[in-house]
């Protein structure tokens, strides 16, 4: 009989297909916003609406060298979580006390909007170098998890 996925790898599975939908050159990141089981929000790493996609336009990270991680500023795309966060505020959904999956742990910009937005916890599938961020979601008292495939015999099964 097949297993049903535990609800942590079946958001997780969704998180690395929202991230599909990234133009970035460098990275493809997704996150979604979950509550009590529900999707609120998702989000991928691009440019804004309306402007030309990095993959069009061209990479002036790469053009410069930027190590990742460094220089957030000099980016013409949006974060994956800082996507979630706006599209949930665009459509006036509530997201306080919800979890974040991410493919990604948050650098220290999208983590001063995950403190601000009130969520409460990030699951995150690879690490990401930013120390700040890590810390201050501690601070914050923000739950942090790496993900980690269940078992086979942790799923549930399907009917």
């Amino acid at each position: 009989m097949e297993q049903r996925p535990s609800w942590p790898e079946y958001f997780m599975d969704i998180t690395r297909l929202v991230a599909k939908r990234s133009t970035c050159l460098r990275r493809r990141v997704g996150a979604v916003i979950v509550k009590d089981k529900n999707i609120l929000a998702t989000g991928y790493n691009g440019t804004p609406s309306g402007i030309t996609h990095c993959s069009e336009a061209g990479c002036l990270r790469q053009r410069l060298q930027v190590p990742s991680g460094e220089r957030h500023e000099l980016c013409r795309g949006l974060h994956a979580e800082q996507n979630a966060i706006i599209q949930a505020a665009k459509h006036g959904i509530n997201i306080a006390g919800g979890t974040l999956y991410c493919t990604n742990t948050p650098c220290i910009i999208c983590t001063k909007m995950i403190i601000n937005a009130g969520l409460t916890q990030v699951i995150y599938a690879e690490g990401y170098p930013d120390a700040l961020s890590l810390e201050m979601l501690a601070e914050a008292g923000i739950r942090v998890s790496a993900f980690h495939q269940l078992s086979c015999a942790d799923r549930e099964p399907s009917p």
